[in-house]
């Protein structure tokens, strides 16, 4: 070869090699950072109650209900005053969380009923096989996974007809399609990995923290997990250790609210004997989040099946099933067991669909190829600070207030009535092919703007005083309840 060939070709070698360093570096950097974090995941435990209200835990301003476990989590930990389930009922609240997006893509628009055809395909609907959950993601980097509790995110429970928690990443589930049945007390209705179990004594809120803590014991290996305990309390059909209810009966107007203010200790105490096993146990590194499925149901809404309902929505405006505040903002905790970098309150405005981006963040996970909702705030947990770089919205289409569709941004919120042809589009349970087309063509009007900041019980409309903030809020609401629409599963029968 030629001198100046050999010269020509040494120099490509060497461009070639200082092209490539950095990239080599920054894939190296990449590759140890992963490495740290995996060697430092935690361990995730997820506390989910039923029907409980922003005001139904004392540190959240209670004046009766003692919760003295879930106040000093709450104390160790961060107390969120601006935290959001993903839904203002159950079904679709629950699968939001599992994936991080909105349950409207998933094709679930209202709680899940046992198995009987409709009209509008509502028999249908399940968490469908190819949504990714955090079970499965987290197990894709070693974590071991469990539910116990309350499952309601399909029709067809323990069936192989539609998929079950076992496929969707929980290796060990213990678990009700609906609620505890025939009541709290002695439930008959719990399934254990596909095999029914028959009647088991005590309290459900007690019997899931017990095959919670029986789980771990007997999980292999020192791997991490993630455990979710979804509790029944405080939804119907209640009920409660007569000594608790005893005790409320001096404070209780009825022997029902009595009962009721007794169910939510019941469960304080349940996770009160959960954190004291993780504490013994599992200390180094578990991370606690608590919260609610939705708002409180409203006394005897449904007659004597809701004669139980005293759940408090604090100084919120609504109750489960609306879109203003109390259907969906509901008290968060979030709390390592032995290290704490953060405590206190904070008002960050946090969404359970923010559980899988940031679990994923914590564990090394790969997110879902997919476009989330949620965001990751683990800047929270290091910092104490976490700003949403995109709203909330929440679309529900049987909402008992009329503005069934709302979002929030920073201290502002936006709602709207949906309108066809000069009326209130119809309550809807389900988006399936014989409404599409009606839905769709239903406009957002009738617009109200609250900054929740200065008013947390939506009193005042500032889409007048506040004309700029409400025209920039109004259109960005539009457009990105269109996106939200276009996105939503449309259910098919024979599909």
């Amino acid at each position: 070869m030629k001198p100046r060939l050999i010269s020509f070709f040494l120099l490509l070698t060497v461009i070639a090699s200082v092209s490539c360093k950095p990239n080599g570096a920054s894939s190296k950097k990449e590759e140890q950072s992963k490495k740290e974090t995996i060697a430092k995941q935690p361990n995730i435990v997820v506390l989910l109650c039923d029907d409980l209200g922003y005001g139904d835990l004392s540190s959240f301003g209670h004046p009766i209900i003692k919760t003295e476990n879930l106040d000093k989590l709450a104390a160790s930990g961060i107390r969120l005053t601006n935290f959001y389930s993903t839904a203002p009922v159950c079904s679709p609240s629950r699968v939001g969380m599992l994936t991080g997006r909105s349950p409207n893509k998933a094709g679930v628009y209202d709680f899940i009923p046992g198995l009987k055809k409709s009209e509008d395909n509502r028999d249908l609907v399940h968490l469908q096989a190819y949504e990714e959950t955090i079970p499965a993601m987290l197990k894709t980097v070693g974590y071991s996974t469990c539910l116990v509790g309350k499952w309601h995110c399909s029709s067809r429970f323990n069936s192989d007809q539609q998929p079950q928690p076992n496929d969707f990443g929980f290796d060990h589930w213990m678990a009700t399609h609906n609620n505890a049945a025939p009541s709290h007390k002695n439930p008959k209705n719990f399934v254990r990995n596909g095999q029914e179990v028959g009647e088991i004594e005590g309290f459900s809120s007690q019997i899931v923290v017990n095959e919670a803590i029986q789980w771990l014991d007997k999980k292999d290996g020192d791997n991490p997990f993630f455990l979710e305990v979804a509790f029944h309390e405080p939804h119907e059909p209640i009920a409660s250790p007569e000594e608790l209810v005893e005790k409320y009966m001096p404070y209780a107007e009825t022997r029902e609210q009595a009962e009721y203010f007794a169910n939510v200790e019941n469960v304080d105490r349940a996770v009160g004997r959960l954190i004291a096993y993780l504490e013994k146990n599992h200390s180094g590194n578990t991370l606690i989040v608590f919260s609610s499925d939705n708002g409180p149901e409203t006394l005897l809404r449904y007659g004597e099946k809701a004669k139980h309902s005293y759940g408090s929505p604090g100084e919120l405006k609504g109750m489960k099933l609306w879109t203003n505040e109390a259907g969906f903002r509901v008290p968060g905790i979030i709390s390592w067991v032995g290290e704490n970098k953060v405590s206190g309150t904070k008002d960050a405005v946090v969404s359970a669909l923010d559980f899988l981006p940031t679990f994923a963040e914590l564990s090394g996970a790969n997110l879902p190829n997919r476009e989330l909702d949620g965001e990751s705030f683990k800047s929270l947990l290091d910092t104490g600070e976490f700003a949403r770089s995109t709203p909330l919205i929440w679309a529900f289409y049987d909402a008992i207030n009329e503005r069934r569709v709302a979002m929030r941004k920073g201290d502002w919120k936006i709602m709207g009535r949906l309108e066809v042809d000069n009326n209130t589009l119809p309550h809807i349970h389900n988006l399936y092919d014989g409404n599409e087309a009606l839905v769709k063509s239903a406009k957002l009007t009738d617009f109200v703007l609250f900054n929740l900041k200065e008013d947390i019980n939506e009193s005042e409309n500032l889409s007048v005083k506040e004309a700029t903030v409400f025209e920039s809020m109004k259109k960005e609401f539009e457009i990105r309840y269109k996106e939200l629409l276009e996105d939503s599963h449309i259910w098919v029968r024979n599909q």
